[in-house]
């Protein structure tokens, strides 16, 4: 893996990705109360403020750390947050990372997070020098399932009772997505349309 030596900000189509900032605890506050969005995460609702400044907090040292990479979701020309999409887990040796992701509800339906995603498995694949990215989700939270189909991941197996949030148990399905079948997909992608 090449750590970068600043923080790799990333622009797409329609959004800017960047470090997490102060400013952000509005939006993190929002979606982390969101009965909704926190739905199948794999820790509770927050109820304060101060949690969201806690965790926004913590966000803003996992880079220097190399404890994570956490972008910041925005629309272009509108520094708000509106998600985030983080590579955390890494295994150096390996060159294995796992991808998190969180959306807030009004932005839901549009393709912004598939294209965070695409962005940010691009840049782990390319220049951080990944071979392999994992996920877990709930195998109830089928807009997940569908994302992380829709990217090629492939589904690895299912873990039982894997996750106690709150009163309630869940099961976590596992997904994998390498290197080599990520480039082969986005070649097929850019490859112009021939005719039978």
């Amino acid at each position: 893996m090449n750590w970068p030596e600043r923080f790799p900000d990333l622009v797409t189509a329609r959004l800017a990705m960047r470090e997490t900032r102060d400013a952000d605890v509005d939006v993190e506050y929002a979606m982390r109360t969101d009965l909704v969005v926190m739905r199948y995460w794999s820790s509770p609702p927050i109820r304060e403020i101060s949690e969201a400044r806690d965790a926004v907090e913590r966000a803003k040292g996992y880079f220097a750390s190399r404890e994570g990479i956490r972008w910041i979701v925005t629309l272009k020309g509108d520094d708000r947050m509106i998600g985030s999409v983080g590579l955390f887990a890494f295994h150096e040796q390996n060159r294995l990372a796992e991808i998190g992701y969180a959306l807030a509800r009004e932005h839901w339906g549009r393709g912004y997070m598939n294209e965070a995603l695409v962005a940010a498995i691009d840049w782990g694949f390319g220049p951080f020098g990944l071979r392999r990215i994992e996920a877990d989700t709930d195998p109830r939270n089928t807009a997940s399932v569908k994302t992380l189909e829709r990217l090629g991941f492939a589904r690895e197996g299912l873990l039982r009772e894997r996750w106690q949030v709150g009163d309630e148990i869940s099961d976590s399905l596992v997904w994998g997505l390498l290197a080599r079948d990520w480039l082969a997909r986005r070649v097929a992608a850019a490859a112009p349309a021939t005719s039978p």
